[in-house]
């Protein structure tokens, strides 16, 4: 399945941060974004999730993923908000509840194919007992 996604990542940059190290948040979860900066911003587009997707997967968190993304939804779009300091070390931490004192990396994602649900069925599929659900093919493996 081919995706059609437009990806917007902002982040302030504050007088106390250096501007590559917030560039390097974004790019530690997002490697495919195109940046720019601008004075107090950073801002970045990318068409893919498949590199933040495996982050999820690996910090098993595609629960709290999946909350976050319904949460935002509005349309054909869903944002969420993440940590600069854990995007730094190149770990997803969603921000939620009060902003952090450096600001926090903004996400926004409209999908235009296939659906919003089936995009994040696609990043952060649902789970079951913590571990991804999957078609019952994929369940049986070679040779089952």
């Amino acid at each position: 399945m081919i995706y059609s996604v437009d990806v917007e990542i902002t982040a302030p940059v504050n007088d106390t941060e250096v501007t590559d190290r917030v560039v390097d948040a974004i790019t530690n979860l997002f490697p495919d974004a195109d940046v720019t900066e601008h004075p107090g911003e950073v801002m970045a587009t990318a068409h893919q999730l498949e590199h933040f997707s495996e982050r999820l997967h690996a910090q098993e968190i595609l629960d709290t993923a999946r909350g976050q993304f319904q949460a935002g939804r509005d349309g054909d779009t869903f944002e969420f908000a993440l940590k600069k300091q854990a995007a730094f070390q190149g770990v997803v931490n969603f921000a939620v509840g009060n902003p952090d004192e450096l600001g926090d990396i903004h996400v926004r994602v409209r999908v235009e194919d296939p659906s919003v649900d089936e995009f994040v069925d696609y990043v952060a599929p649902p789970t079951e007992d913590g571990r991804p659900v999957t078609s019952d093919a994929e369940d049986r493996g070679p040779g089952n």
